[in-house]
């Protein structure tokens, strides 16, 4: 049995913020850390060996991961940055805070905005304070301006298919420690969760889903370590 753990983020600076961060690089708080030292921990205690860890190349889940792996005794596997396992991009709302735009457009717009399949927010204009154009993490790439869930699916299920599903079919064991978002992707990939019931997944931070996976990389079983977490799962 193939085994994959998937680890959100542990709390960024902008989480108790409650501002639209999307590809902003912040960074976590203490209890972000906390979080992520215990994620650690309960991988641990399943007695776990990574083979490697997959990463976003953002600040908040590349430390989450070396935090966890440290807990576990692990930081020495080989980790893989890429930037398909950003969060996804949240276009013109990036940096806003999440009441005044609830007040500005209205609350249902913006759960629309952030909950739904395939509507993306309003698209990020070129030269802001945000723009990641010449971020020298996405050079030789056009970063996008805005992203829904399914367009944040397109662009990480590539990288699924040439470099993470080998290594699962291979035999190896993996860490992903990435976004909300990019997480509840590959859930939807994995568990073929239906457009309409996506927007009930919620991937909660710093609790280690443990998904065994069967020859053809389909979920057999699925569990969050931390059993005491209101975490629902999709149906298997």
């Amino acid at each position: 049995m193939r085994k994959l753990v998937l680890l959100r983020h542990g709390q960024s600076a902008w989480n108790i913020q409650k501002r639209f961060t999307g590809w902003v690089d912040v960074d976590l708080t203490q209890i972000g850390e906390e979080q992520a030292i215990n994620a650690g921990r309960l991988i641990k205690a399943e007695g776990l060996a990574l083979d490697a860890c997959y990463v976003s190349v953002l600040t908040r889940a590349i430390r989450t991961a070396n935090l966890a792996l440290r807990a576990v005794d692990q930081l020495w596997i080989p980790m893989i940055k890429d930037w398909r396992l950003n969060e996804r991009h949240y276009g013109a709302l990036t940096g806003l805070e999440h009441a005044p735009t609830e007040a500005k457009y209205g609350a249902e717009q913006v759960r629309i905005w952030r909950r739904s399949y395939d509507i993306p927010p309003p698209p990020m204009e070129a030269g802001g304070v945000h723009d990641f154009a010449n971020d020298r993490r996405y050079a030789g790439i056009t970063p996008p301006t805005s992203e829904s869930l399914k367009t944040t699916l397109d662009r990480l299920l590539p990288y699924w298919n040439s470099d993470i599903a080998p290594r699962l079919a291979a035999g190896d064991t993996l860490l992903i420690a990435a976004h909300g978002n990019s997480l509840r992707a590959i859930v939807k990939h994995l568990f073929t969760v239906a457009d309409a019931d996506i927007p009930k997944v919620e991937i909660p931070t710093g609790n280690p889903l443990l998904i065994d996976l069967t020859d053809d990389l389909r979920p057999a079983a699925a569990r969050y370590l931390d059993s005491g977490a209101a975490s629902p799962l999709p149906a298997i």
